[in-house]
């Protein structure tokens, strides 16, 4: 992001992007009548909130960048955020106007670097599926047990280089084998999106992206300053050697921006008192 005196922020274009996507009918207001732009004007969205028009200005276009969190959260509900959405808004706000003083956000060789203690972790979780997940959605190591399952799939095509967005977007046996291949394919340009939003500078993450925008499904779906919900709980596939497969799919943060991803078959997941199972995350205890 830049620092230039009047350029727009995250914030800035979230808040400009919802109140074009909202309809007065939306949020209670009276429909009806021409306008000349699509969406809520912007003296419609201010009286929500119980800020003024002008303020409302000065932070669609950059010229505030210090909301209260009275404010954040007054706006969050005039524009009707759900509640991934609200925190997001939050994020955004808190962020905006630092820019400057965080550190460079460019090319980071230890991201893709997993210490040999997380990958006795997925050793260990064998036989079933894990693998350590980048925030390029970029998978780093696995075990063998998803070795097994993700070769014949085509994601081991290229070992050096797997990644699950471009798999997904590019690859022909990704939209025969996922079950719900679109609400996959929305989870992963979320997750592009969160990541080009907190390493505005990573050349990694744009190139990706950018190749990634020739794919009209993922254009489609590209919208950097929305997010959805978070990973979805199940996973299916039409397995080429092994038929239907239903997995739980759970994550355990782990350091340097990484995470162990673990899919479980759905029937274990039913069975293991090791696991408070929630969706997206697992709690070990």
């Amino acid at each position: 992001m830049t620092d230039r005196p009047g350029a727009r922020s995250a914030f800035a274009e979230l808040l400009v992007a919802r109140r074009a996507e909202l309809r007065p009918e939306d949020v209670g207001l009276p429909g009806g009548g021409r306008r000349r732009t699509p969406g809520l004007r912007r003296e419609e969205v201010a009286v929500l909130a119980g800020v003024s028009a002008d303020y409302l200005a000065r932070l669609e276009q950059g010229r505030d960048t210090n909301p209260s969190m009275a404010v954040v959260d007054a706006l969050g509900t005039a524009l009707r955020f759900n509640d991934t959405e609200r925190a997001h808004f939050g994020w955004l706000a808190l962020t905006t106007g630092s820019e400057s003083r965080c550190p460079s956000t460019a090319f980071d060789p230890v991201l893709d670097q997993v210490p040999a203690a997380l990958r006795s972790v997925l050793d260990a979780l064998a036989p079933t599926p894990a693998f350590a997940l980048g925030p390029r959605a970029n998978v780093l190591a696995w075990n063998s047990a998803w070795e097994d399952l993700a070769a014949p799939l085509g994601l081991l095509d290229d070992p050096d280089q797997v990644n699950l967005a471009v798999w997904t977007f590019r690859h022909p046996l990704a939209r025969t084998t996922v079950t719900d291949w679109a609400q996959f394919a929305d989870y992963l340009a979320d997750q592009l999106a969160r990541t080009r939003l907190r390493r505005p500078d990573d050349e990694r993450i744009a190139a990706i992206i950018a190749f990634l925008c020739t794919e009209p499904e993922f254009a489609r779906r590209w919208q950097p300053h929305r997010l959805a919900e978070d990973i979805p709980s199940l996973l299916g596939f039409e397995h080429p050697s092994r038929g239907t497969l239903t997995f739980t799919v759970q994550t355990l943060s782990a350091d340097r921006d990484q995470q162990v991803v673990i899919w479980l078959p759905r029937e274990a997941a039913a069975r293991a008192p090791e696991l408070r199972l929630v969706p997206g995350r697992a709690v070990v205890g």
